[in-house]
């Protein structure tokens, strides 16, 4: 196969790059210059895509022998990705752009210039797996390397995306072993520290970042009963199930400490209550899909797993679609999960489909 090869500039899309040309198959690799910010020339090891990145990219596609270009995607990820996250946190909502990027500049926008170009597949250092079932439908599961699984954000693609996906590292146990064959290739990038934090935003400080592009006007702050407890400089400032900073002053009646469990951009409030209303029983989204073949009978309720945070815990749940929504019934609640985030239903190892979450329910009901 004509394999793109898309190389971060780390550790893991050398290795995996690597182990396509062991394949036999033809590999290109490819840099996604992501942003022109000038903030992305990294000092330290905060975010991915810079341009330290794609100097590192290029000094492994030269040591593997490939050809090497760098393809500027930076409009269409502002687009479809920085400023699809200005717009959820507006709405007050938790967006991923992770899962936002993988979905639609990875494996939309690079796989469709892919294809037209020629190639068979895009190769990346994901942590997961593609296998196929006993009538050659591919499935997508957890990597072996289970500390490492990055199955979660993988969750958006759909039937066709990973009929045209490469994951050579999901059958690896551990990073230390990828670091060691790095190393014994002669990659220089070998023992370079993993990224992390939003990439756009190079000092991590979200919150900061977000004072530019969502207003910061000063509103009110409200228990589930409506009664104004205080107020607050910015509805951006908080997430769903902050407790401290609430500068509320006045106690609870019955003592206990208050979290925040809504916020409402229309009305500028930020809503407080009991930690018990944190405990989210049922989820649901309308913006969902299938990683691979759907499960059959999708209007009856199935068992899965489901998954909320990209390294956090599965609980077990039964799912159905239900008057256009996912709805999403937990066996055992979560704990503090905002509109915006991503639940992604498994099955065992199986990755079934993903939605991103438009509404949730407690226990202990918020007022309109």
């Amino acid at each position: 196969m004509r394999v793109l090869a898309a190389m971060s500039g780390g550790v893991d899309s050398a290795v995996a790059a690597a182990r396509a040309i062991d394949m036999g198959h033809e590999v290109v690799g490819v840099h996604l210059a992501l942003s022109r910010m000038p903030g992305t020339l990294r000092t330290g090891s905060r975010g991915c895509c810079t341009i330290e990145d794609s100097m590192d990219a290029q000094r492994a596609a030269n040591k593997l022998g490939i050809p090497y270009y760098v393809w500027d995607f930076s409009e269409r990820f502002k687009i479809d990705v920085v400023d699809d996250f200005v717009a959820e946190y507006k709405a007050g909502r938790t967006p991923n752009p992770c899962m936002r990027c993988n979905e639609r500049i990875k494996f939309a926008a690079l796989l469709e210039k892919g294809l037209a170009l020629g190639f068979d597949a895009v190769c990346t250092g994901h942590y997961a797996s593609i296998e196929e079932d006993a009538e050659g439908n591919l499935e997508l599961h957890r990597s072996l390397a289970m500390a490492k699984d990055q199955s979660y954000v993988l969750g958006v693609l759909n039937r066709e995306q990973l009929s045209h996906s490469l994951f050579p590292l999901g059958a690896t146990a551990s990073k230390d072993l990828v670091r060691k064959e790095a190393q014994d290739r002669g990659l220089t990038v070998a023992n370079k520290p993993d990224s992390y934090d939003i990439c756009f935003i190079p000092e991590g400080d979200t919150r900061d970042w977000l004072k530019d592009f969502v207003p910061t006007d000063p509103g009110r702050i409200v228990d589930l009963d409506g009664k104004e407890l205080g107020e607050h400089d910015g509805h951006v400032g908080f997430t769903i199930g902050q407790r401290k900073g609430l500068r509320i002053g006045t106690p609870a009646k019955d003592g206990k400490p208050r979290y925040v469990l809504d916020i409402r951009p229309k009305t500028n409030e930020v809503v407080v209550g009991p930690e018990a209303a944190l405990e989210i029983t049922q989820l649901a989204g309308s913006r969902y899909s299938w990683c691979g073949k759907a499960p059959e009978n999708l209007d009856d309720f199935f068992d899965c797993e489901v998954q909320v945070r990209a390294h956090g815990d599965t609980v077990e749940a039964q799912a159905a679609v239900v008057d256009g929504e996912l709805v999403i019934n937990l066996k055992t609640p979560f704990y503090g999960v905002a509109t915006g985030q991503t639940a992604v239903l498994y099955l065992g190892t199986r990755v079934l489909g993903q939605t991103t979450i438009d509404r949730t329910q407690s226990a202990v009901t918020l007022s309109v």
